[in-house]
């Protein structure tokens, strides 16, 4: 590194530094106290990633947010064995949280929904001892997505991993087609192969959820199945 460039860094360090105790001094805080400490510096943060070069990725700005204001979704179709579950504890213990979790903002409860890391938050959920030396407070970001598109997040993010559930992987297909997505949209979007979206939908029933609707790969969700019978309810009304 450059000397002139080492000292520019150095007096950006210090700039920090100095915007962080009038922070503080201007809401009248003159002791810093570790959670005082933490907000300035979070604050700090989010500005500068907001100037960052490379703010389109949600790394770029990793908070340290109260657990008490994430909580799990409630699709992830991935498990962990309790062994697996365990070295995990251990990691963290010894390693600190080397990765944050992925969330996704929800203003009308105002909290942080798990997209990826369910695992890594349970750790802090349930051992006390990394939970305090913490301060209570996990490593997050934040991506901006709808219901699919998290769905989908969660999916790309444990089979990047190697690991997902059968079963739970089923109900998350049958709620995407649900939603309107169809056969391209999830293969696409998940990295399955035909054959296995259509393994799943016949796991969930999906392809029989009316009796007298035959099964076809072309009626990929509900709203089409729907769509399907009323217009061949028309034709009939007609003759």
């Amino acid at each position: 590194m450059k000397r002139k460039t080492a000292l520019e860094l150095f007096k950006i360090v210090l700039s920090i530094e100095k915007g962080i105790t009038q922070k503080l001094s201007s809401a009248g805080i003159t002791k810093k106290t570790p959670e005082e400490l933490m907000e300035a510096i979070e604050q700090l943060k989010t500005m500068l990633s907001e100037k960052h070069p490379l703010n389109h990725n949600p790394v770029t700005d990793v908070g340290w947010v109260s657990i008490d204001k994430i909580q799990a979704n409630d699709y992830n179709p991935n498990s962990v064995a309790g062994k697996e579950m365990g070295l995990l504890s251990t990691s963290i213990s010894h390693d600190g949280y080397t990765q944050p979790i992925v969330t996704i903002y929800d203003p009308e409860i105002d909290k942080y929904v798990i997209v990826d890391g369910f695992h890594r938050y349970f750790v802090s959920k349930s051992n006390t001892e990394i939970a305090e030396k913490n301060h209570n407070r996990l490593p997050v970001v934040v991506i901006d997505k709808d219901i699919n598109d998290r769905m989908a997040s969660t999916v790309r993010h444990n089979r990047a991993r190697g690991k997902h559930g059968v079963g739970g992987m089923s109900n998350m297909v049958f709620n995407m087609l649900d939603n309107g997505w169809s056969d391209a949209d999830i293969c696409n979007q998940l990295g399955m192969e035909p054959d296995e979206l259509l393994r799943l939908k016949h796991i969930t029933g999906f392809s029989k959820l009316f009796a007298d609707a035959e099964y076809n790969k072309a009626w990929v969700s509900k709203h089409q199945i729907l769509l399907k019978k009323k217009v061949e309810a028309e034709e009939q009304e007609k003759t």
